[in-house]
């Protein structure tokens, strides 16, 4: 069966994911060239070459009007995107809007209903923590549309790499504390957790924030089952770079070959 599998051990976020999936995807011009056509507004997706602890893997950067999200400090967001797909209750892009923006790209349909789904999971996360109804979550306006790159971008390649069974290993969220808009929270952040309820996940000794609600979300949302790594036949490897650099090399893989998998 052809399988994909997610090591997830430096945990997730959207980018790492679509550099990952980008590695493996069948054409990777072709790609870029269709989700900056997409028509979200001011956003521009490009891959960059990048380096983590001697492994040479993909790095992906979102520009939103010529504008990338500010890196948190020392203590803050690992992925280097404070606030990535963060919710407010009082100001920003809201659940309704950023739904007509996926609804209207020019993607197919599949991609968009995924995408959909993904960003409901995060609003309706959102919606728990912050004790608002859910339409009420309004999302920081760069935030909103990175985060909405990064989940069309993934829905995207995952719709033409077309895998046919998705498993995800355990993933690791790691410890300590995050920076974000609402004050200094542990990890993983409160949405996060609640999105992962019902995965496994454990914390490890690395300091910081290595799982988003973004990579949360998609990982729920494909996986067919989280397991460790099945005996298959490895085809492709892609190597996801996130934005800082830890001890061990901060990357996500990605796995495409052939498993011996009942349906």
């Amino acid at each position: 069966m052809r399988t994909l599998y997610l090591d997830c051990g430096m945990g997730a976020a959207g980018d790492m994911l679509m550099a990952a999936l980008l590695e493996i995807c069948p054409s990777r011009r072709e790609f870029l060239e269709e989700i900056n056509a997409a028509g979200l507004p001011g956003v521009r997706v490009s891959a960059y070459r990048a380096v983590k602890c001697g492994i040479t893997g993909t790095g992906i950067r979102v520009l939103v009007d010529g504008m990338e999200e500010k890196p948190a400090g020392a203590d803050g967001h690992r992925h280097g995107r404070h606030g990535h797909a963060h919710a407010h209750h009082h100001s920003g892009s809201s659940l309704s809007d950023i739904r007509e923006i996926i609804s209207e790209a020019a993607l197919p349909e599949k991609v968009r209903a995924d995408a959909l789904k993904v960003y409901s999971l995060i609003a309706a996360a959102e919606s728990k923590v912050h004790g608002v109804p859910v339409e009420k979550v309004h999302f920081h306006e760069v935030g909103a549309m990175d985060a909405a790159a990064d989940i069309c971008g993934v829905c995207l390649l995952l719709f033409r790499i077309a895998p046919e069974k998705i498993l995800t290993s355990p993933v690791h969220v790691g410890c300590g504390r995050v920076r974000c808009a609402h004050g200094i929270l542990p990890v993983p952040a409160p949405a996060a957790a609640e999105i992962l309820k019902g995965i496994p996940i454990y914390g490890g000794t690395v300091r910081g924030e290595l799982c988003t609600p973004t990579g949360a979300a998609l990982l729920k949302h494909f996986t067919d089952a989280f397991a460790p790594m099945p005996v298959m036949r490895v085809e492709k490897i892609g190597c996801g770079m996130g934005k800082k650099d830890f001890i061990q090399a901060n990357c996500l893989r990605a796995m495409l070959g052939e498993a011996d998998i009942c349906a």
